[in-house]
């Protein structure tokens, strides 16, 4: 397992509330990130631009890496990505935006499954203190 913390950043705000509401649970990122990204992994997602201040979301435990082509994305890793989109065209077009250059459907892209760890009295998980209502 890589050594040291991980983050998982966004760089667009606009992620912030789809991640905060659990309608975000997976990033697609260009190349193989297995060597980066394990299963059990616990990283901190985070929301902000390179070189300058993130706002950390939550703690999250990697669930899955998986590689393959652009091409070969179903439609659940698109929806889990981002929930807007459905289609592979949509997520290439969106790919090439953030990473500012062209990018072929055979691309090797890394899905990064995640699942937010609730803290005991944060959030209202498992771990959380039964009301005394």
């Amino acid at each position: 397992m890589p050594d040291g913390l991980y983050a998982l950043n966004f760089y667009s705000p606009f992620f912030a509330d789809q991640l905060r509401r659990g309608r975000k649970t997976a990033t697609i990122r260009l190349g193989d990130k297995r060597d980066k990204y394990e299963r059990s992994q616990v990283v901190w997602v985070t929301v902000g631009s390179r070189h300058s201040r993130r706002e950390k979301i939550f703690s999250a435990v990697i669930d899955e890496v998986s590689v393959k082509r652009l091409s070969e994305l179903s439609p659940r890793d698109i929806e889990r990505d981002n929930p807007e989109f459905r289609r592979v065209d949509e997520t290439r077009a969106f790919l090439e935006q953030i990473y500012d250059r062209p990018i072929e459907p055979d691309a090797v892209v890394s899905v990064i499954h995640f699942s937010q760890i609730v803290e005991p009295g944060i959030g209202g998980g498992f771990g959380s203190v039964p009301s005394p209502n």
